[in-house]
């Protein structure tokens, strides 16, 4: 089976779409979390998950753009969270504030767990690269989840770490890079028999258009710079 694994797509759909043509076919598509909020196209992202079919997990800037509540956000992300908020349809709220926050399942005898954060924080803990992050606790939480992948987002910085039981996983940001390379993140996996086979990749995508639609619709400049930076 081969699974695509992408994060944090933040209603950046050119971004989305140019992952989902670079990757080729596949299974199924997991995103941890965030599809809507910094970038100008929230109601179009969601279609685009449900249409597709993916397996997602509840972000912060999903519940909070549902909400309107940017609660700890720095000025740009907060005017962006309420402007996501305004434009999203009652219905469209109501699927972010149901997605679950997080998710077990099995595929091809492998064990997968799917959440935002963290599996401690779902939804708002922040888990970067070690070491920043101790191995020892991204091993912690494989064996507290008894998963054999373990799925992240959130940090939209890419992590990739093996372990004797597994591998944790952040594919990265899909709709705004943060490790200083602007190109769209993700990963796959090919999934036998009980083995994973993992692949990295990058997509470039068409930053001018996201950056001349941020402007257009007048939300704050340095979510049209930082497209370019990847930061």
């Amino acid at each position: 089976m081969r699974i695509l694994l992408i994060s944090d797509i933040h209603a950046n759909t050119v971004a989305l779409k140019s992952v989902l043509e670079s990757a080729g076919d596949v299974d199924l598509i997991i995103p941890a979390g965030d599809i809507v909020d910094y970038n100008p196209w929230p109601l179009e992202a969601i279609e685009m998950v449900q249409e597709s079919g993916m397996v997602t997990v509840l972000g912060n800037h999903d519940r909070d753009s549902a909400t309107g509540n940017p609660i700890g956000y720095n000025p740009a992300a907060a005017v962006s969270c309420k402007w996501t908020h305004q434009r999203l349809t009652p219905e469209a709220k109501r699927y972010l504030l149901n997605l679950p926050k997080s998710v077990s399942m099995e595929i091809e005898g492998v064990r997968f767990f799917i959440c935002h954060g963290s599996p401690r924080d779902p939804v708002d803990e922040y888990i970067f690269p070690p070491p920043y992050t101790p191995r020892s606790l991204l091993e912690d939480f494989l064996r507290k989840t008894q998963a054999q992948v373990l799925i992240l987002g959130h940090t939209h910085v890419p992590l990739i770490q093996k372990f004797e039981e597994g591998y944790v996983i952040n594919p990265g940001g899909c709709g705004q890079p943060r490790d200083g390379d602007p190109r769209a993140s993700y990963v796959v996996l090919n999934v036998e028999d009980g083995k994973v086979e993992l692949e990295y990749r990058r997509v470039s995508y068409d930053v001018d258009r996201v950056s001349k639609a941020i402007l257009k619709e007048g939300l704050p400049q340095f979510l049209a710079q930082r497209l370019y930076l990847g930061v």
